[in-house]
């Protein structure tokens, strides 16, 4: 049976949960309908995020930005509701949603929100030097 536009999040059990680290996944092929035009606008949607006690199942999310295609949205509103969906349904220790929403009338639209859980700091970030292969030194 094929599959249809879904507005339910599934999530599994974070397999790490004594460890924060990053979930970046990217929609390409987002589309929603201009609320004044009803023409479409199409986005690449991308998540990042640093889960507490559940993630966010891949394929019910993929049926979730499905369910966008023939609603009329605002970028600003869309944007802040998949933002409030996700974090109602996963609670993460943080959560990043950008959309880049294609050229409509000769303007790019970029939309970002986020999400932090309350007391929740992050990690300081460590750099570690790199290995430069074309010259076998250390950058």
């Amino acid at each position: 049976m094929p599959s249809t536009p879904a507005r339910i999040l599934e999530t599994f059990p974070n397999p790490k949960v004594d460890r924060d680290f990053h979930i970046h996944m990217e929609v390409p092929e987002f589309t929603c309908l201009c609320p004044k035009t009803g023409q479409p606008d199409f986005a690449t949607i991308m998540l990042d995020y640093i889960p507490d006690k559940t993630c966010v199942e891949l394929k019910s999310l993929k049926l979730y930005m499905w369910s966008f295609r023939e609603e009329g949205h605002f970028h600003e509103a869309v944007t802040n509701r998949i933002l409030d969906d996700l974090v109602k349904a996963t609670k993460p220790r943080f959560m990043r949603l950008t959309a880049k929403f294609y050229v409509r009338g000769g303007i790019f639209t970029n939309v970002v929100a986020e999400h932090r859980k309350k007391g929740w700091q992050p990690t300081p970030r460590v750099e570690l030097s790199s290995f430069d292969h074309q010259s076998n030194t250390r950058g």
